[in-house]
């Protein structure tokens, strides 16, 4: 049996139509051999409700009323009722075992292809909205919500739908074997079971919450004061540490007390109202068979029936917290399913084509926000093959030049176009298709060195990989590994230096072999050694290509077509290297300053 999940204070969103979202889901369309094991499944649910109604109780009750009339003869007759009853017994375990194998599939399938449309989703989701939320969060909203999935089906179509179905057939046999007024009382007792269960469940779910606040705040605060340890022991701080953890562990012992005793105040209720009509109807049949109104098996008949129906109503409170809690899951996963993509195609999006690369920035203003403006009016004009350098100080807008160019957030004026063609009028993936970068901070997976290289290209070959990385430089490295280019690399396996992570994304980017090249800071993070190792590989794989070099050290751009200086979001100065420090401008006083900079740095070495 799946297990309940916790309640979750927030307000709840409406049942029916989060479960109407998952509906196609669980039907697909195109799927039939997925609806027959439905269909199947829901049968052997009616197939097992019927024989734990009629055939279990029903064998019971003439196998008692056999014996009880005293005839020997019919030994016979009560042996095969009694085997009959087992067997019957059997039957529905069978019957129930056989519905979970057909429909383990169902849900399977389900959860999977909810999973893989909300995780197509969030990839089609602009970086803005990434960048916004924290994407464990995010990702544990997936894992709920599908997890939410498996359990609900289970709940909805194996408990609270036999149970309907149960209660309906229990209801017919009390109006034809005891007339309405037991159909009556029965009716009486499951609505009060229903509502009794909800008020309490509600009341504990109010409490466990306070339980588990008070929990969290405990050990949060038993990390905090650890994690400052030195400073407790500066100020001599042990005992009131101490003092507070207690007072919190206080608070929560008195919580889960309340918590705990508020399930015994659950079970004794429902056992009040079940013992209650328990006893009632019995008492009613056992008065009808003093009076020959009924046999000694209608006490038998009715005491069977209503066990049966009371097991299913005693998880009433379990199934209730968790369908709560599966609702509010699944609504919020449906919640990022209904966000929208905030970058789309235009409706008449053309495949870019790139015969040169000619790359320009037309009267370009962006803002993050309304309320302050990035870049204000932006002009640059890079032919095809040459490189432009983006320098400025931190702020200036060097790095949301890189991310516009790859359409990550749409200009609010102006337009950029490549060779003529407004990447706001081209397709995405065309678009991003035909720009590399490398980036300040590469970030590689969790996978073999081979799998992140050929990232920059599906389909690419053993042999194109491996000559991705000669082209990196990084061939020689990784060729000296015992697992070569199955190398596992990242949290699980080597540990990777800043010039190696950058070759792997040269490689990466090699690989790619884009005719626009974006290096965002690529050096920045290096020493100047390894920076120059890397500076000279960039050098080789710039040729022949438009590039833009964004960058903060400007001992790296010297070579440079062009050089842009930035400042407060507008082109301060335009020039080589030469001429601009012949103006003595912005960019001759930031190169005096870091020639300043590293001269003090060698004489303190």
């Amino acid at each position: 049996m799946p297990p309940a999940l916790t309640t979750d204070p927030r307000v709840e969103p409406p049942l029916w139509p989060t479960l109407k979202r998952f509906l196609p889901f669980l039907w697909p369309a195109g799927e039939p051999a997925l609806k027959v094991r439905i269909v199947a499944a829901m049968m052997l649910v009616a197939a097992s409700k019927v024989t734990q109604v009629y055939v279990i109780a029903f064998s019971l009750k003439w196998a008692v009323d056999a014996m009880a009339a005293g005839d020997r003869s019919a030994t016979w007759l009560v042996v095969a009722l009694v085997v009959g009853y087992a067997a019957a017994r059997f039957a529905t375990t069978l019957f129930d075992n056989l519905r979970n194998t057909l429909f383990e599939r169902v849900g399977q399938e389900a959860t999977r292809r909810l999973a893989a449309t909300v995780f197509a989703h969030l990839h089609q989701l602009s970086l803005r909205f990434h960048l916004e939320r924290r994407t464990g969060a995010v990702t544990k909203v997936v894992e709920r919500g599908t997890k939410s999935i498996d359990t609900m089906l289970y709940f909805m179509l194996f408990n609270i739908a036999p149970t309907v179905l149960e209660l309906g057939l229990v209801l017919n046999i009390f109006r034809g074997s005891f007339g309405w007024g037991m159909v009556a009382a029965t009716c009486m007792m499951v609505v009060a079971y229903i509502w009794f269960t909800r008020v309490v469940t509600d009341w504990r779910a109010a409490l466990r919450t306070r339980m588990n606040d008070l929990d969290t705040g405990a050990v949060a605060h038993a990390v905090d004061s650890l994690l400052n340890f030195e400073t407790v022991k500066y100020f001599g701080a042990e005992a009131r540490e101490a003092k507070r953890y207690e007072n919190a562990m206080v608070a929560y012992a008195n919580a889960a007390t309340k918590s705990e005793n508020s399930l015994a105040w659950l079970n004794v209720g429902q056992a009040l109202i079940t013992g209650l009509m328990m006893a009632a109807g019995m008492a009613f049949v056992a008065r009808g068979w003093g009076a020959g109104s009924f046999t000694a098996g209608d006490v038998v008949l009715i005491s069977t029936l209503l066990s049966q129906l009371f097991r299913p109503l005693d998880l009433l409170g379990m199934v209730y917290r968790t369908i709560r809690q599966g609702v509010l899951d699944m609504s919020a996963m449906f919640d990022l399913v209904d966000t929208p993509g905030e970058i789309v195609d235009a409706p008449d999006a053309t495949v870019l084509t790139v015969p040169s690369g000619h790359v320009r920035f037309e009267g370009v203003h962006f803002a993050y926000d309304g309320d302050r403006e990035i870049l204000r009016g932006i002009d640059l004009d890079v032919p095809p093959g040459t490189t432009c350098a983006i320098v400025g100080v931190s702020g200036a807008g060097k790095s949301t030049i890189a991310r516009l160019l790859f359409r990550f957030y749409d200009l609010t004026g102006g337009r950029i176009t490549i060779d003529g063609q407004d990447i706001a009028r081209v397709t995405q993936a065309s678009l991003r298709s035909a720009i590399g970068i490398v980036p300040q901070d590469t970030v590689l997976f969790n996978d073999t060195i081979g799998y992140n290289i050929a990232y920059g290209r599906e389909g690419a070959s053993t042999e194109e990989i491996v000559r991705a990385a000669r082209g990196a430089s990084i061939a020689d490295f990784i060729e000296g590994q015992p697992e070569g280019y199955d190398t596992r690399v990242g949290e699980r396996g080597l540990k990777l230096s800043g010039g190696e992570k950058q070759r792997v994304a040269i490689a990466r980017t090699l690989l790619k072999n884009p005719p626009v090249l974006v290096l965002d800071e690529a050096t920045s993070a290096l020493d100047s050694r390894t920076e120059a190792a890397i500076l000279d590989t960039l050098d080789e794989i710039e040729r022949g290509r438009t590039t833009l070099v964004i960058a903060h050290r400007l001992s790296t751009v010297v070579g440079a077509d062009q050089i842009v200086v930035l400042e407060a979001g507008v082109v301060a100065e335009r020039g080589r290297h030469a001429e601009l420090l012949r103006r003595g401008g912005l960019y001759a006083a930031m190169w005096n300053r870091q020639q300043t900079e590293r001269d003090e740095l060698l004489a303190a070495e």
